[in-house]
């Protein structure tokens, strides 16, 4: 039971609403607080509604309905409020209300909501009596849509009842016409079981037809095989008259190598005897003789030394470099660690591929220039050079043993030059083909 209060005696604060305000009435309520909302200022407002004083009405209404009807329940100043503003807005409707006679022709719900907000003299018969009339005319709102719904299932009924119809003629029709097929494939079948038969004979017969030709094919293959056995036999003959006739060759050939052999020993005794007919004397000159040199004895030590050149003479890479098709392998760190060892690595590597980029262009061989990985703390950003082509070992893998490895991969009898001073290196590709120079030779070419 809700128990309401007004504003001064005489305005139904000792009725009592016993029943749930109807929701037709408690929407036109939301709609009356919601119009005299906007007229109020902040201050005037309650605080669970200040928060919606900026709202739209229609957006008020559906957001804060709640808050405003329970505020209007619970807050008789609030009411008091709304009610003024709407006497403003209705004053014929609030007049009427006040004094006992609302106009017949008011919607109910509008008079109920009205008499709700005001609390006139009598406002809860309004109320119950607007309910009770929305309770009717939802009643008969209801009725009018049942009979509308009946009135539209009884029309599906025939529809679906003429469809039905139709369904079953159509039905009918397509089992004649299935009667008709299947007296058509019973033709058929009866059709198809005689080609049946008439297959069956024909594959007795050509049973037999094939026992009889297995029969003529036994006897061709006893006839081949005897003539087999008969050529094998005269292939055999063949071979012991051709190995008779090969064997009468070969004593033949020896007659006649015995033949030519006494003849030489006859030319040979023959040119003796003339050589001591003629009494010729001992030769005492040789052809290399004739020829024009220089003896061991006949040149100065001055002179071999201006001839011969050293191990680190830098014309020795020269004369390599120049052969065709050459190709230098550089072991990169051991030519830097021996010129410049006092550089940071990347400046090493950056001086060294500079100048064997020039080495390339002046002599046009082939130069790959090795690094080991192990030295690097991360992955190397370098732009190879022309000419130049930058290789650095993999983790776990030397720059020595891919110095080898890149020796292997070329073919025998190509000029391979590497350069390093490391002896194991030297010694491992001298014996893979190669030709080592020491890292002070390349220094001093390049420089």
């Amino acid at each position: 039971m809700v128990e309401t209060a007004g504003g001064g005696p005489g305005d139904g604060a000792a009725e009592v609403l016993d029943r749930p305000l109807p929701d037709g009435v408690r929407r036109r309520v939301v709609q009356i607080v919601s119009d005299g909302f906007g007229g109020l200022t902040v201050g005037e407002l309650p605080a669970q509604l200040r928060q919606y004083a900026r709202f739209a009405p229609n957006r008020r209404a559906k957001f804060a309905g709640n808050a405003m009807a329970a505020a209007l329940e619970t807050d008789p100043l609030f009411r008091q409020r709304i009610g003024e503003k709407f006497r403003e807005a209705q004053p014929e409707l609030s007049g009427a209300l006040d004094s006992g006679s609302p106009p017949p022709a008011a919607d109910p719900l509008d008079v109920a909501a009205a008499a709700y907000v005001l609390r006139p003299t009598g406002w809860v018969k309004l109320v119950t009596a607007a309910g009770e009339e929305a309770q009717r005319a939802d009643a008969e709102r209801a009725d009018e849509e049942s009979r509308a719904e009946l009135e539209r299932l009884r029309e599906e009924l025939d529809r679906a009842r003429e469809q039905t119809r139709t369904e079953t003629e159509r039905l009918r029709g397509e089992l004649d016409s299935a009667r008709k097929a299947a007296d058509s494939l019973h033709r058929k079948l009866r059709a198809a079981l005689s080609d049946v038969k008439r297959g069956e004979a024909a594959l007795r017969k050509a049973h037999g037809e094939m026992e009889t030709a297995r029969a003529e094919g036994q006897a061709q293959i006893s006839a081949v095989e005897s003539e087999s056995r008969r050529l094998k036999a005269r292939l055999t003959e063949a071979e012991a008259a051709l190995e008779a006739t090969r064997r009468a060759a070969r004593e033949g050939r020896s007659v006649e190598d015995m033949r030519v052999r006494l003849l030489l020993d006859t030319l040979l005794d023959a040119a003796q005897g003339l050589r001591r007919e003629l009494a010729l004397p001992p030769v005492s000159v040789r052809p290399a003789e004739t020829v024009d040199a220089v003896e061991p004895g006949r040149m100065t030590p001055k002179d071999i030394a201006a001839r011969a050149l050293s191990e680190n003479d830098p014309a020795i890479l020269d004369q390599l470099l120049a052969l065709p098709q050459a190709h230098l392998l550089v072991d990169g760190y051991n030519v830097t660690k021996t010129g410049y060892p006092q550089m940071p690595l990347e400046k090493q590597r950056l001086r060294l591929l500079g100048q064997l980029s020039q080495l390339a262009a002046q002599t046009g061989a082939e130069v790959t220039c090795v690094f080991d990985g192990a030295e690097l703390a991360a992955p190397v950003l370098l732009a190879p050079p022309r000419g130049v082509r930058v290789l650095f070992s993999k983790p776990g893998v030397t720059a020595d043993e891919l110095i080898r490895q890149l020796v292997r991969a070329e073919p025998p009898g190509r000029p391979v030059i590497v350069a390093s001073t490391d002896r194991e290196v030297a010694d491992g590709v001298a014996r893979a083909g190669a030709r080592p120079v020491a890292s002070v030779v390349l220094l001093k070419r390049l420089s």
